[in-house]
């Protein structure tokens, strides 16, 4: 509890709001069955079983830093947990889009930072795993997809971009564009996912890529935006708050 109450109020409130907002959504959910989380039965078992190999390599690895990190930093297992919710409730907030589809936030940018790609695979999958089981948000056969779109691809670009710029650019900036990229690159690959089991007749992949990407884009450029915004005040929140906790994972700079 000790630990608990040094973090700011203004995190637990914003959880707090989301998940409020999101149990509010759940019927919402049935109505509209977001395309990020492609719903069940929506892919060819080919594709589903396809996805859900490429994930498994991210898993192990995964599995294994997380179980390294609890054992031998077992002071930032509140930090985990906050990563996981935070996923959990900015994912789980759909805006209706075009077409029968939804978009929302991802919130995978801010434990990619603090914990690595592979440890946010395993967080994301229970994510996205816990919303296909209780919200009606995509489905268990296509797990595999909406991991890889989500819980691998996301975390790395926001990884990536957080390892190329900490050193180069303002923090507040690098958090912020590591949080809106996973957040746009998770619907770039959805695109790809769905272009490429769905090829359009005439124009083939590229055409029905264009297609998705732009019913995508027309409302996650904004939400992207929204995130990056969110997750710079909440890792301010952080780096006023869990100073020793951040220093323990080596991103005291955060």
């Amino acid at each position: 509890m000790k630990q608990l109450s040094k973090y700011s109020k203004q995190i637990l409130a914003a959880l707090a709001l989301g998940v409020w907002f999101a149990i509010g959504h759940v019927s919402l959910a049935q109505a509209a069955p977001p395309k990020m989380h492609i719903m069940e039965g929506f892919l060819p078992i080919g594709w589903c079983i396809f996805w859900f190999v490429l994930c498994i390599p991210f898993w192990v690895v995964g599995y294994k830093q997380l179980r390294k990190i609890t054992t031998e930093k077992p002071e930032t297992r509140l930090l985990l947990g906050l990563s996981g919710a935070y996923t959990f409730v900015l994912s789980a907030l759909k805006i209706p889009s075009v077409t029968g589809s939804s978009s929302h936030p991802t919130g995978t940018g801010m434990g990619a930072v603090l914990f690595g790609p592979f440890v946010m695979s395993i967080l994301g999958t229970i994510v996205l795993l816990f919303q296909a089981l209780l919200l009606a948000h995509g489905g268990i056969t296509t797990l595999g997809a909406n991991t890889f779109s989500m819980a691998i691809i996301g975390p790395l670009v926001a990884w990536a971009i957080w390892k190329g710029l900490k050193d180069r650019l303002p923090i507040g900036w690098v958090i912020f564009l590591a949080a809106a990229f996973a957040d746009l690159l998770t619907y770039v690959t959805t695109s790809v996912q769905l272009a490429l089991a769905f090829p359009d007749p005439v124009g083939g992949f590229i055409a029905s890529f264009t297609k998705f990407g732009t019913i995508f884009a027309i409302t996650q450029i904004p939400l992207a935006i929204s995130e990056g915004l969110l997750t710079v005040l909440i890792m301010n929140a952080l780096r006023s708050n869990a100073t020793t906790e951040l220093k323990t994972l080596g991103v005291e700079g955060a």
